[in-house]
């Protein structure tokens, strides 16, 4: 049997109007699992009340900085997709508080694998986790070593760039210092993926004073960072900001991949603060840019192929990328083109893939049909 899949969107301010309008693009059919995305503007508390009373079924979500859906990238609001059809199940668990994440995940684990047996490399975790708690690395880690080689995207959540509190939807509640793993299981064929459109750049260079817990490089190559990394580039320190930060993030290799650390700030110390923990010890390279909107492309028609026709294209997409897109002009060109394959998710504080977590990266999953290859 074919699924049924349902976008919906709001900008309405009233929470109560803004659900019942999402709820009314679902359909009159029984749904299996809605994925939820808000801004954190609505009172959170009666967005919790009506989403439970308007969908009688596992709701995955959380508080973001902007939504993707039919209409490319929207800011503010609320946005759900919604399947039905028996095509995709999902059980949502919580971890809650993130301090005592290890016994708890230990715990899912096992509860996942007492659990009904899907189909071979269909099976796959969506993870939604406070985006301010800087504990995403630890807790990442820990569920995929857990599940073993079951795949997990994820995304922290956001509040709008306000930094002030995000939180992620279970049973009703909003929730911060916590985190909710989906395990989702599809009839069809699933194709996980991770996009980042940056490429090493030519010199290398050492972290040698860093403080991961407070996701802090404090020197490079034995120099105050923000200083090294101003140098590199060309620039004094004082032209350092949101701009450059975003199209020269930090690149670090794990395996023969490149993932990408994003920088923050500048301190007023010379050090640099980022958005993900950082060794001392580690070498690493600026990254360079290249076109995003190609590669884009690229990606999803290969992961479109791989798939067959898909139902959707669930992702987690980082807010430093749709900034330099919008500093860029190109914004309403790349949503216009994730709008064009399905794609339905939100602007994040940072992504989750497998056993590691990241910025700047684009993370998602393509749902393909029951039967397709």
């Amino acid at each position: 049997m074919n699924s049924s899949v349902w976008h919906g969107m709001t900008q309405e301010p009233d929470p109560r109007a803004a659900v019942a309008e999402l709820r009314s693009r679902m359909g009159d059919g029984a749904l299996d699992v809605v994925f939820f995305f808000c801004s954190p503007s609505y009172d959170l508390d009666v967005v919790g009340d009506e989403l439970k009373r308007a969908f009688p079924c596992p709701i995955i979500g959380c508080t973001s900085s902007g939504q993707l859906g039919p209409r490319g990238f929207q800011k503010g609001g609320m946005a759900a997709t919604g399947f039905g059809g028996g095509n995709l199940a999902a059980v949502p668990h919580l971890i809650h508080p993130l301090a005592s994440f290890q016994d708890q995940v230990l715990r899912i684990a096992e509860a996942i694998r007492g659990g009904p047996a899907p189909g071979p490399g269909h099976a796959f975790g969506f993870l939604v986790i406070d985006g301010l708690s800087m504990m995403e690395e630890r807790v990442t880690s820990a569920i995929y070593q857990a599940l073993g080689n079951i795949p997990i995207i994820g995304g922290s959540a956001g509040d709008d760039l306000r930094f002030a509190r995000t939180c992620v939807y279970f049973d009703g509640r909003f929730l911060s210092d916590a985190a909710v793993l989906a395990s989702v299981r599809a009839r069809g064929p699933i194709v996980p993926f991770m996009l980042k459109h940056f490429i090493p750049g030519h010199q290398n260079i050492v972290i040698t004073d860093s403080d991961p817990d407070r996701r802090v490089i404090r020197e490079i190559n034995g120099e105050p960072a923000a200083q090294v990394y101003a140098r590199t580039l060309g620039l004094p320190v004082e032209a350092l900001g949101p701009e450059v930060f975003s199209r020269h993030p930090f690149l670090m290799a794990i395996g023969t991949e490149h993932h990408v650390r994003s920088i923050a700030k500048a301190l007023p110390d010379g050090s640099l603060a980022l958005y993900c923990a950082i060794d001392t010890g580690l070498v690493i390279s600026i990254g360079e840019s290249v076109d995003p909107l190609a590669l884009l492309d690229r990606t999803l028609g290969e992961a479109r192929r791989q798939a067959g026709e898909p139902q959707a294209v669930l992702v987690c997409d980082c807010i430093l990328r749709r900034l330099e897109f919008e500093n860029l002009g190109s914004d309403a060109e790349v949503g216009a083109l994730m709008a064009r394959n399905g794609v339905f998710g939100f602007s994040t504080y940072g992504e989750q893939f497998n056993g590691i977590h990241v910025n700047q990266t684009l993370t998602g999953i393509v749902l393909g049909r029951e039967g397709a290859p």
